[in-house]
């Protein structure tokens, strides 16, 4: 192992924040640095791990990714004979070699059980991006992740709760915040900040994602789009739901009346989802696939339940970005 790499996986960089808030995006921008390697999603580096850092057995955990999609996909190497510590850092520093020799700087995007990662990374350092909440639930809607803008909100909330806690126990000098909206407003500016954070100058290779990716180019004309998009009483219920936290993080009221909303109503809307995510699942996957998944998820042995679980995947394959 060479000093460089040792020293990247002493510092590695991550990019945490809620699904659906320009990760996948800045992800890419990075990846298209030239001295820049960053991994997509790596939850199933830290999803196996307890809050208290407790790792999981090695050959579970070994059996665990082979059902991970996500993991499969990235065709990493796994080297059993490793600890856990150790495999998943091998992990990092395959994305880095198949970068070539001049990616000197390491990354990965992770969303869920990031405040694990110092149990593995103590001296990590974080890069937070934030969207507005009420363009992620609107995203999440349309990921079929939930089924009306109340429960959309579930994710965002989520991980800025995380992030609020884990902030605490951060060096100043260990993480900095972005707007995903200044980000997309101006590119340059944004990620010129980002770099110097990491110790690389900008590179406008960085914009070139849009040649080999689905993701267009930074419009700044496609921020806020809940302005347009979202009902006034789905706005109501953002803001009901997550003022406080919209205002400390920087984001503007809309100037709506606000509203008051009963256990009664939220328990209608959380049953309102889980119907329409149901209604979303069918259309998605066809009903025959769902019930014959569902029917073999809790058998013992590997197939056929494996075999369905597949199909399910490569169809979430086709969406997920």
């Amino acid at each position: 192992m060479s000093f460089v790499t040792s020293k990247i996986l002493k510092y590695p960089i991550f990019l945490v924040g809620a699904e659906r808030s320009g990760t996948t995006l800045l992800r890419l921008m990075l990846d298209h640095h030239p001295q820049i390697a960053f991994n997509s999603e790596f939850e199933y580096a830290v999803d196996q791990v307890e809050d208290n850092g407790t790792f999981p057995a090695v050959d579970a955990y070994c059996q665990w990714l082979s059902r991970q999609w996500l993991f499969q996909d990235a065709h990493y190497k796994v080297d059993p004979t490793l600890d856990y510590r150790q495999l998943v850092e091998s992990f990092l520093l395959q994305k880095l070699e198949s970068g070539g020799p001049e990616k000197t700087i390491l990354g990965a995007t992770v969303h869920h059980h990031f405040n694990r990662l110092p149990y593995l990374w103590p001296h990590g350092r974080y890069i937070h991006i934030i969207r507005d909440p009420r363009d992620v639930a609107r995203s999440v809607i349309g990921m079929g992740w939930a089924g009306n803008i109340w429960v959309g909100l579930d994710r965002w909330i989520y991980a800025e709760n995380l992030w609020s806690e884990l902030q605490k126990t951060l060096d100043k000098n260990s993480y900095m915040e972005i707007k995903y909206e200044d980000l997309i407003g101006d590119a340059a500016t944004g990620l010129t900040r980002i770099c110097e954070f990491m110790g690389v100058s900008f590179s406008s290779k960085m914009l070139s994602y849009a040649d080999h990716s689905t993701y267009e180019r930074p419009d700044p004309s496609l921020v806020y789009q809940w302005r347009k998009k979202l009902k006034d009483e789905d706005i109501q219920l953002v803001e009901a739901r997550v003022g406080p936290m919209l205002l400390e993080r920087g984001y503007e009221m809309s100037g709506l009346p606000s509203i008051e909303v009963s256990g009664e109503r939220v328990a209608h809307l959380e049953h309102e989802s889980r119907i329409n995510c149901r209604k979303f699942r069918i259309k998605r996957y066809g009903l025959p696939l769902l019930i014959l998944a569902r029917l073999t998820r809790n058998l013992p042995f590997g197939f056929p339940k494996d075999w369905f679980q597949e199909r399910l995947d490569n169809i979430d394959r086709k969406y997920v970005k």
